[in-house]
């Protein structure tokens, strides 16, 4: 018997991948933070671990759709879903 991976879809570019190679991104009190732990409660919505899709996510306003709330998107979010560690976790951020 094997396990499934979960798959998610990046909300940059479309793509689906397993949750693990993805950075999972939630709202907390409207200011969108990166969930490296995937432990905070609510909706989470996913990117690929680059600056690109982070950035495309964000001017579309997908995230806030995904998220259903109003949100204050970091000036630096492409830079910090991009710091990633091998594991697929972003590394040094709140």
């Amino acid at each position: 018997v094997t396990a499934r991976m979960p798959v998610r879809q990046c909300a940059g570019c479309g793509r689906r991948g397993p949750q693990a190679s993805l950075v999972r991104l939630c709202a907390k009190d409207g200011v969108l933070v990166v969930d490296r732990e995937r432990r905070l409660g609510g909706r989470g919505a996913y990117v690929c671990p680059s600056a690109t899709c982070a950035g495309r996510a964000g001017r579309r306003e997908t995230l806030a759709r995904r998220l259903k709330c109003a949100l204050t998107l970091p000036a630096d979010l492409a830079e910090r879903v991009s710091l990633e560690r091998p594991e697929g976790r972003v590394e040094g951020l709140t």
